[in-house]
């Protein structure tokens, strides 16, 4: 892979951060386990990644810290220094100064705010990659696990595109950032999900493919600006789970599951596709879980 080395390297950077997120972390530190000079990783680490070192680090310290106010009863004071802030008033000021809100407002009001997501450096490089060569096809050989599951009526907090179709047109259409204002949103039924919207459920003049997350359909808590809120009615969804892949092997992985879903007969099992129903909808890919992607049904009436 060109430029492979750097790339290693930068990984390195990103998993030693991740492991010593609660811990002070040295430019010294980075750099040793990078295997390059202190000013050249630093160079690198911002070339490859966007941000400084400390930058990404501290937006990932304030993001982790974020999400413990979320989740858990504890105090402020206690989560700045669990994320090596030395104050009350440091953590506050770069709290506020990274969301727009203070912890203290945001530990009581809990609003969706743009939480740092950011992707592992191998990862972007081989979306980066993902049209500069087709990928050789090899012949399907996952097994995938496939189950039927019930959906409530809800709602869909979602970003729409103009003209995006499907993942990466709509990356090149919309900040990437808008994924971390999704898993933000405390009320989250599930995990933030891409999907494929079927004609009742867009909005004119705008993309077939967008992100979103679902919440409860009494939900009546903030809606980000620049995002819609619809109702969702209660549906079934098959869906559908690879097996576990190589994160440089996503792109094959996500054609063997769609060759399966292409030529599988729901009407064995008593359903037909309902693709006018819900949208269809795609989970992050993961390798450790396989690639998982959900389609509507509904039951054959006999």
């Amino acid at each position: 892979m060109e430029n492979s080395e750097r790339v290693d390297a930068i990984q390195r950077m990103q998993d030693y951060i991740e492991e010593n997120i609660n811990e002070p972390i040295t430019l010294y530190e980075l750099s040793r386990c990078a295997g390059y000079s202190p000013y050249y990783c630093t160079k690198l680490f911002k070339e490859l990644v966007g941000k400084s070192p400390f930058d990404y680090i501290r937006s990932l310290r304030l993001t982790r810290a974020a999400l413990k106010l979320r989740d858990e009863k504890v105090k402020v004071i206690d989560v700045a220094l669990d994320f090596v802030f030395d104050s009350h008033e440091g953590f506050t000021r770069a709290f506020t100064k990274e969301f727009g809100i203070s912890p203290n407002k945001y530990k009581k009001d809990v609003p969706p705010i743009y939480l740092f997501m950011p992707y592992s450096i191998h990862q972007r490089y081989l979306y980066l990659l993902k049209g500069d060569k087709k990928m050789k096809k090899k012949p399907v050989t996952n097994t995938v696990f496939v189950q039927v599951i019930e959906r409530p009526e809800r709602k869909l907090i979602l970003k729409r595109a103009k003209k995006a179709e499907d993942y990466f047109s709509y990356c090149e259409e919309v900040d990437c950032e808008i994924w971390g204002l999704l898993c933000s949103i405390k009320e989250a039924l599930y995990e933030p999900i891409g999907m494929w919207l079927p004609d009742a459920f867009r909005a004119p003049g705008t993309s077939y493919y967008a992100q979103g997350v679902e919440v409860p359909v009494d939900y009546n808590g903030k809606v980000p600006e620049g995002l819609d809120i619809i109702t969702l009615p209660p549906c079934k969804m098959m869906v559908f789970q690879g097996q576990p892949y190589n994160d440089e092997d996503f792109e094959e992985a996500i054609t063997q599951l769609w060759d399966v879903m292409k030529t599988y007969k729901p009407e064995i099992y008593g359903f037909e596709w309902a693709d006018d129903d819900a949208p269809r909808f795609q989970m992050e890919p993961q390798g450790y879980r396989g690639y998982i992607e959900g389609r509507p049904v509904r039951p054959i009436n006999k």
